[in-house]
């Protein structure tokens, strides 16, 4: 009996050959091996076999469909190593769900071409997608220097605001009109009708708020 893939939880399935060393290329169940014809039948018979965990059917099977699994999931996939995995992905596929094969539906060959090739499919996609986002992490030019600046004015921005809220009224009209209005002190004090050396006076109070709020000394 042919050893090539693992059966899940029958202690009666076939074994992986890959573990044995590879596939070896003179059996005829190799998939570059040309193999014996087999007719729908007996394809459909054998596969209902495997369906109750015949191990021996299984391994007739492999034989006769493996060089076409290989053939159209070469001819998608274009990568003979990966195709090779895909081909023992697909007669493991067969294994595990033989029972899902309905001959009323169509030909046994016609349903394991169609798990051949959705699974060579879903690798292409695969493969795709991961190149896809190799290409973006390495094509990303971060501006960390950039972005830890923002983070650290943005985080400024919180603490004067913050300690803004510390000033009364009267001193917080009289510091957003200066400093954030670009307003010179007596057009602060002709804005809010008071004299210039209220205002001065007011800023200075300010002032001294906002640097022991931010604790900058000196």
């Amino acid at each position: 009996m042919t050893q090539y893939l693992p059966g899940g939880t029958n202690p009666d399935a076939p074994r992986d050959r890959r573990d044995a060393g590879g596939p070896d290329p003179n059996h005829p169940g190799h998939p570059g091996h040309p193999g014996p014809p087999a007719t729908g039948t007996e394809l459909a018979v054998q596969i209902g076999l495997v369906a109750r965990g015949d191990a021996a059917a299984f391994d007739a099977v492999f034989e006769k469909v493996g060089p076409a699994v290989f053939g159209i999931v070469l001819r998608v996939i274009r990568d003979p190593a990966q195709s090779e995995e895909v081909t023992q992905e697909v007669l493991l596929e067969v294994w595990r769900n033989a029972s899902k094969f309905d001959a009323g539906r169509g030909s046994a060959m016609a349903w394991v071409m169609m798990l051949a090739h959705r699974r060579a499919v879903d690798r292409v996609r695969s493969v795709q997608k991961e190149s896809e986002r190799e290409r973006r992490t390495a094509s990303a030019d971060i501006p960390y220097d950039d972005v830890i600046e923002a983070v650290e004015s943005s985080l400024e921005r919180e603490r004067v605001q913050r300690c803004l809220k510390s000033l009364t009224d009267l001193q917080r009209e009289a510091v957003t009109l200066a400093y954030y209005s670009g307003y010179t002190y007596g057009q602060v004090a002709s804005l809010l009708g008071v004299p210039t050396g209220t205002i001065k006076t007011r800023m200075r109070d300010a002032l001294i708020r906002l640097r022991d709020c931010l604790g900058v000394t000196g």
